[in-house]
């Protein structure tokens, strides 16, 4: 076994870095954890939905597969979604082996359905809490295996070497910067959601690692592809909490301010639909409106089911003074998942060696260009495996070219850019300009913006990245992939091309262009 694979440096404390840890460990090798924020704190927690398993009497691996490559719209890499599907009892018996508390009826596991599922194939814990239940067990088992976890500790760059990857930290505070020695590392580092000005991620998954991994010459890719989250919690001032889709599931409808169902009759599944035809459906009737929110209808699912079920969204709602068995619940879609990232093979590698990823941070083709729901947590399971495995027994692969390449300048920049409102118009561009509904104007707007920014904010020589340099730096890789590809497909829709076009059925990478040979 080489010696980079020994000690592995897993960025990351989501689902996906803490199952690569304590599998790594298990498989002989010396895993540590970096994390920016607190070990438990990443997007796993909040996940409401569950976790998809072909585990039902009615259901098959292969059902679940055909699926994901509906919901997919063209684009998704079937080998990459055979082994999602078909590993996917074996990963939920790993959870069940480190603790995870699954609902159970009667003794047996219980599954819920959600949309664009033609299945009951959806795990919960503790109801809506599966997220949190995942996390808070996983995290015992990294604690109690003895695991080093550093906390609040930040990936400030990741530098090429001939032995390995060499990895730039420092504390949370710009402290005590460190260079580890040239190992393996895996990037676990979640999304991109929060770069948005509305968005159900916590703070931290502002696409850092994504970043890093580009500076470092890594293949970027689908970054076009955000899913937005049809059904939010608004109210003016109140937190973006996500009203889970497994409450559609449960036959929960949508309706505008006069009271009709607008999602019937645009899609057989209305309400389950995949996410983004519901998600275009509720902006249609926002932009028709005027209203900033539409209706989430759970008054005829049984009271009983709706707090047993449901009890985090109860507990929460009832702090706005509703009752979801009485009461209309006011949704709006906002940024949830990001589908694209760093390009990985099946096996978490990169383009780079020794450099691995996975979970959100990775971008394997399984979801196409659109994620099917609860596919995420089981992703980070599946391919952490493959990670794990190959951090135990390296051997040579990476990804495969993607259909259109394109390379992006990176030129040093003024160093200046560690201003709050920079971060801001970051996040606002976002929304405004490369949200649910896009055209080459206001994407052409947005990159210029971005790299206005980049300009100010990119260090000057060898200096290190901060975090308005790296969020101006991803969010471009969203505008500019979303520019390059004129066409509507998935998750990614633009006004002036609003159909798929066969020429498309391809994915878009982004590569760091090499010096004085950059083009836009």
């Amino acid at each position: 076994m080489s010696e980079p694979g020994r000690r592995p440096l897993v960025i990351g404390s989501g689902i996906a870095g803490l199952y690569v840890a304590l599998r790594s460990r298990e498989l002989g090798l010396k895993p540590t954890i970096v994390t920016k924020g607190r070990l438990e704190e990443s997007n796993t927690r909040y996940a409401q939905g569950g976790i998809a398993a072909a585990l039902g009497t009615d259901d098959t691996p292969a059902l679940h597969l055909a699926d994901t490559i509906r919901a997919g719209d063209g684009l998704v890499d079937r080998a990459a979604a055979h082994q999602l599907t078909a590993e996917a009892p074996a990963r939920i018996a790993d959870l069940v082996r480190y603790g995870v508390p699954f609902d159970t009826v009667e003794g047996q596991i219980s599954l819920g359905r959600e949309g664009a599922h033609s299945r009951a194939r959806i795990l919960h814990a503790g109801g809506d809490a599966t997220g949190l239940n995942i996390e808070e067990s996983l995290k015992r088992r990294v604690l109690e295996a003895g695991i080093e976890a550093r906390e609040r500790t930040m990936l400030r760059a990741l530098r090429t070497d001939p032995d390995g990857v060499i990895a730039v930290l420092s504390r949370s505070d710009g402290t005590a910067v460190e260079v580890l020695a040239p190992g393996a590392v895996v990037l676990a580092t979640g999304g991109a959601g929060s770069l948005y000005r509305q968005s159900t991620n916590p703070s931290i998954t502002t696409g850092e690692g994504i970043a890093h991994a580009f500076r470092a010459g890594a293949l970027v890719s689908d970054m076009e592809f955000v899913q937005f989250h049809p059904t939010v919690f608004y109210r003016e001032g109140a937190p973006r909490f996500l009203i889970t889709e497994a409450l559609r599931g449960e036959g929960a409808v949508l309706r505008n301010d006069a009271g009709e169902r607008f999602l019937v009759g645009q899609h057989r599944d209305a309400e389950l639909a995949p996410r983004d035809v519901v998600t275009r459906a509720i902006d249609r009737e926002l932009q028709r409106t005027g209203r900033p929110f539409v209706y989430l209808d759970a008054t005829a699912v049984p009271r009983n089911l709706l707090f047993a079920r449901f009890p985090s969204v109860c507990h929460f709602l009832a702090g706005y003074g509703l009752d979801p068995s009485r009461d209309l619940i006011p949704v709006t879609p906002v940024a949830h998942y990001t589908i694209g990232g760093v390009t990985t093979d099946l096996e978490g590698r990169t383009s780079l060696r020794h450099l691995y990823a996975c979970g959100e941070v990775a971008a394997t083709g399984v979801h196409g260009a659109n994620r099917l729901a609860s596919n995420s947590l089981l992703e980070g399971l599946v391919f952490g495996e493959h990670t794990a495995r190959q951090l135990a027994h390296p051997a040579a692969g990476g990804p495969s070219p993607p259909g259109r390449l394109v390379e992006v300048p990176l030129a040093p920049g003024a160093g200046r850019g560690e201003e709050g409102t920079d971060q801001d118009e970051v996040r606002d561009v976002l929304w405004n300009d490369v949200g649910i509904v896009r055209s080459a104007d206001g994407l052409r707007s947005a990159l210029g913006s971005f790299e206005r920014i980049g300009r100010s904010a990119e260090p000057t020589g060898t200096g290190l990245a901060g975090t308005v340099a790296n969020a101006a730096l991803t969010a471009s890789f969203i505008a500019r992939a979303a520019l390059v590809r004129t066409e509507s497909r998935g998750a990614h829709y633009r006004s002036d091309y609003p159909k798929p076009r066969p020429v498309w059925r391809r994915h878009i990478g982004l590569r760091r262009a090499p010096p004085r040979r950059a083009r836009v």
